[in-house]
């Protein structure tokens, strides 16, 4: 699924509107019905009050548009006209006086004295007060209406955008509407998946309006993946193929009481389905890695403590480095000796980032499209400060053209960026937040460039195989005992899964 822009949809709308020749009162007819429909199949007639807020835009007149349907529905409403300004959309006139032909007379809300003050705690309030299309400051007449909203413990569902955010701007976040629910219609929003926005909604929808789905495909923008976009990645093994055919992936990291990590990382590389796993490590860890992962082999360095020169032997396919590899300056330098030396591509993580962060010259040592693997802190130190999190996004994307790599930015919504492009992972869940989560899946995607997978692919592949242990694991774990080895032993389930067929749903017709 695409993450389209306020202009890209608005494109589309029109494309939708000549292509299909209907007006775009018809369009937006097709969005009120399908709020409708939502919200007539959960509520089958309740008569829990509803109070829809309408701006006096395009948004409004979806509101009106739910509002209509919902009085010749029998629902009992309570409508307003939030009175922001004296200019009105085509499409809202038209849709007041639909309204008021069946008896109903929105309310005006012109000051702080016309908000309803009669709200209850089981009612339902309906934020049709601005879209995406939203290009002004917001009044103090709406900001001081979103305070008071914002105070209520009433369900909230907004129309297609919480009132106030920008689908892919900053905003003043003081003057946005806090939402539980958001139907959004035909494309999420890219505010819904950054940590400074996502928290105005609750849970978000996706509502098909019909939009032309040529137009929809033909536009350059950020994709989400799911299990759809992963599935066409996977390699089928193939029957005479053996531990050679499946790569082997060299892992280098650990260091005096950080042992743990590199051993995360190398297990996770052949659950992955790496043929083969090198650990390269200081020789404190010989007998760690020996003892706890039998199946992984074991190269050590002279230093007992630190990695001070990195000189693994072996055929390999592909370099994992930086999990608890530390930051001493030894180590520093034998990490950009290194990279002087090596050609394989690279997936680089944790205290390898850090070191590069101190001396920017190792970028340039860097294979293209190797895979980096930031945290928000570790992302900081290599791009420097960003005002917001789409100038985080913009800085990422820059950082990604000017030196060919993958960034996967880890965080509760995981984006992978590569060159303009952004990936907005859909697996996952709060249980990945435990300590050495990001080392599994630097191992997980260690483990697919291995077997021969692109790095953008394997980066994809791992990050939606990891966020999918999570979501499996946690029916037996729960969220608090969940920790990373556990993702480690739930990514054959995860493979696995991504073969599930869906259950089929049966109808209320079909179970009488």
């Amino acid at each position: 699924m695409k993450v389209l822009t306020a202009e890209q949809l608005y494109s589309v709308h029109q494309q939708t509107i000549t292509q299909q020749n209907i007006s775009e009162l018809d369009l937006i007819e097709r969005a009120g019905l399908q709020v409708f429909n939502w919200m007539h199949r959960r509520m089958q007639g309740s008569q829990v009050k509803i109070h829809i807020f309408n701006g006096i835009g395009n948004n409004g007149a979806v509101g009106l548009s739910l509002a209509k349907h919902l009085i010749i529905n029998g629902y009992n409403i309570d409508n307003y006209v939030v009175n922001f300004s004296k200019k009105r959309t085509d499409a809202f006139l038209k849709n007041y006086d639909k309204v008021k032909s069946l008896k109903s007379w929105p309310v005006l809300i012109n000051n702080a004295d016309d908000y309803p003050k009669e709200i209850g705690k089981d009612d339902i309030i309906i934020d049709a007060i601005f879209g995406i299309g939203l290009n002004r400051d917001t009044s103090d007449l709406v900001n001081n209406l979103f305070t008071y909203l914002n105070t209520l413990s009433t369900f909230k569902l907004a129309i297609d955008i919480p009132s106030g955010l920008l689908a892919e701007h900053a905003v003043d976040l003081s003057h946005v509407l806090k939402v539980n629910y958001t139907l959004s219609f035909q494309s999420p929003k890219l505010a819904f998946f950054l940590p400074e926005t996502a928290v105005f909604t609750e849970q978000w929808e996706v509502l098909d309006i019909g939009l032309d789905q040529k137009a929809l495909f033909s536009h350059d923008s950020p994709q989400l993946i799911s299990k759809h976009e992963v599935l066409p990645m996977y390699k089928v093994r193939e029957k005479f193929s053996n531990k050679f055919t499946h790569g082997h992936a060299l892992i280098i990291g650990g260091s005096y009481g950080k042992m743990g990590a590199v051993s995360l990382s190398s297990k996770a590389a052949l659950k992955a389905g790496a043929g083969l796993v090198t650990a390269y490590v200081p020789s404190c860890g010989i007998t760690i890695l020996q003892s706890t992962i039998p199946e992984v082999m074991v190269q050590t360095c002279v230093n007992e403590k630190v990695i001070e020169a990195m000189n693994p032997n072996g055929q390999f396919n592909v370099v994992g480095v930086g999990m608890g590899l530390g930051t001493a300056q030894e180590t520093s330098g034998a990490l950009e000796s290194f990279f002087k030396e090596n050609t394989l591509p690279l997936v680089i993580d944790a205290d390898a980032l850090n070191c590069i962060s101190k001396n920017s010259n190792m970028l340039k040592l860097i294979p293209p499209k190797s895979v980096l693997t930031p945290h928000k802190k570790e992302l900081e130190r290599l791009l420097g400060k960003w005002e917001n999190d789409f100038d985080m996004l913009e800085k990422a994307k820059a950082f990604s053209v000017n030196n060919d790599v993958v960034l996967v930015i880890k965080d509760a919504i995981t984006i992978t960026v590569y060159q303009k492009d952004l990936y907005i992972n859909t697996s996952g869940n709060p249980a990945l937040a435990t300590a050495g989560s990001g080392d599994v899946l630097t191992g997980v995607i260690t483990g697919l460039i291995a077997q021969g997978y692109s790095t953008l692919e394997a980066a994809l592949f791992g990050v939606f195989l990891h966020g999918s242990t999570a979501g499996i694991a946690v029916a037996e774990t729960g969220y608090q005992s969940f920790i990373a080895s556990d993702s480690i032993n739930y990514l054959g389930a995860a493979y696995l899964k991504l073969f599930e067929r869906p259950e089929p749903q049966v109808s209320e017709e079909d179970s009488e």
